[in-house]
């Protein structure tokens, strides 16, 4: 099949989140397998100062009623897979993405309606008729839309695909603030109250709905799983399906990672306890490899749980623990953390900041992951922590749901979860885990063992959009 990827980043061209990492390892994945991949991406300042890509066309025009927008196209070989940029100076040419270092873009809805129009035109231009055009989020939400009013017949044959990476950020614009849009002849169906909701008319116009854990999309049919959009997934179930993402293992990988000081394996752990004592050197906590630690690596935002983790903090930290938190986000969480620190210096550590290899580190040195989110889509850290051996304490929520298994004594779990959402139902995981740390020594090391072995792979999920295509297609 002729497959092409409309998505706003792929990791190693620019990254800002977990839907780069999508961007690339779904096409890797599908073009290894003999599928047909094409991917449309904008041309951002950054890529263009990197890059300084070719053109391959004419210069390109699109019409509204109002406006009349040019732009360019330029192209990459990248892994052998067609990379083709829409270039729109005015639009892209920016410091970020879809923000500056304060705040989110005024016309994010306009440039992204604008980037959901050019990829089409573009795919006209290279003369490329696509089998399927995947989108991804609400950047390319419009597209479906988009397409399924093309008046032009080049599309007749084409579906579309879209996937919901995260439900919570739906891109809502007033339409007065979208040129592109405003004057469409069917736009006013997808208007409410002066706005249009993107990620809504993605669901409703795309040929299949897919969302990145089966058990995320079980919870986008409920008004709070679903941030309000429940009513519209529930018309479209029959057409919703959730299809677990995928972990790189090349990237994340205790035998090869050169982050790390010394490297380990399933049947060599012995060097994790190396990887601890650095982690607590640069963490400054004490160097003690018989005191449990926890790390955690994430933003810090309040879909990452610090509502249920401040409350419990003092309560914590009256166990022989060590926490390690690293991240960047809330200014008031990182200030109740860095407070919380300065007052436990010899247990608890916060960094206000990221580097891969503190990220690397903490998921080889620690004991336990923490990842308590009130909502996550898919979720990767506890990916890496299994197969890191450190032990993930979570959430029964989204993709956590779906690859962490909770642990009793008679069972196979590999790792510790809560369905409450309360600090009171994390203080009682956590003292589970730690309870199993200092008493069931040999389960202990069985279940860090058997997280090695679990591997949740691109291949995987990869075959199940292939079968997504073929039935969006018959």
């Amino acid at each position: 099949m002729n497959i092409v990827f409309a998505i706003s980043e792929v990791e190693e061209l620019v990254k800002t989140g977990g839907l780069a990492d999508v961007g690339k390892a779904l096409p890797l994945a599908l073009d290894s397998m003999g599928e047909s991949i094409t991917i449309v991406m904008p041309y951002y300042q950054v890529l263009a100062e990197q890059l300084n890509l070719p053109t391959v066309t004419e210069q390109q025009t699109l019409f509204t009623e109002s406006q009349v927008y040019h732009f360019d196209i330029r192209y990459m070989q990248w892994h052998g897979i067609p990379v083709y940029f829409v270039d729109a100076p005015d639009f892209f040419m920016r410091e970020g993405l879809y923000a500056n270092a304060f705040e989110a873009y005024e016309d994010n809805g306009e440039r992204f309606s604008f980037f959901s129009g050019a990829v089409l035109q573009t795919l006209k231009a290279i003369d490329k008729k696509p089998d399927i055009i995947h989108c991804h989020d609400w950047h390319t939400a419009m597209l479906p839309f988009l397409l399924t009013h093309d008046k032009s017949g080049y599309f007749d044959s084409t579906k579309t695909i879209f996937t919901i990476h995260n439900a919570a950020f739906q891109g809502v614009h007033k339409l007065e603030a979208i040129p592109f849009l405003r004057h469409h002849p069917n736009i006013l169906a997808q208007v409410h109250g002066g706005y249009i909701n993107m990620l809504q008319s993605g669901i409703e116009f795309a040929t299949k709905v897919t969302t990145v854990s089966p058990n995320y999309a079980g919870e986008l049919l409920t008004d709070l799983g679903s941030h309000g959009l429940h009513e519209r997934l529930v018309n479209r179930q029959a057409d919703l399906s959730g299809i677990l993402n995928g972990c790189d293992y090349t990237q994340w990988n205790p035998e090869t990672d050169t982050f790390l000081p010394e490297n380990y394996s399933a049947d060599n752990l012995h060097p994790k306890t190396t990887c601890k004592r650095v982690l607590q050197e640069k963490s400054g906590l004490p160097e003690n490899g018989n005191i449990p630690l926890i790390g955690m690596v994430c933003r810090l935002t309040e879909q990452k749980g610090f509502g249920y983790i401040l409350p419990i903090l003092d309560d914590l930290i009256k166990h022989n623990i060590q926490i390690v938190i690293v991240g960047t986000g809330d200014p008031k969480v990182c200030m109740d953390l860095g407070e919380f620190a300065q007052q436990h210096p010899d247990q608890f550590a916060f960094i206000n900041g990221f580097s891969s290899e503190h990220a690397h580190l903490v998921e080889a040195g620690a004991d336990f992951f923490l990842m308590p989110s009130q909502f996550e889509p898919c979720g990767l850290n506890q990916m890496y922590s299994l197969a890191y051996g450190t032990i993930p304490i979570v959430r029964s929520v989204g993709g956590l749901k779906d690859t962490v298994i909770d642990y009793s004594n008679d069972n196979d779990g590999t790792g510790f979860v809560f369905d409450e959402p309360t600090p009171h139902a994390l203080l009682s995981c956590i003292r589970r885990a730690l309870l199993a740390f200092y008493e069931d020594t040999g389960k202990f090391r069985t279940m860090q063992l058997r997280g090695m072995q679990t591997r949740f792979t691109w291949e995987a999920a990869a075959k199940s959009y292939q079968q997504l295509y073929l039935s969006a297609v018959n």
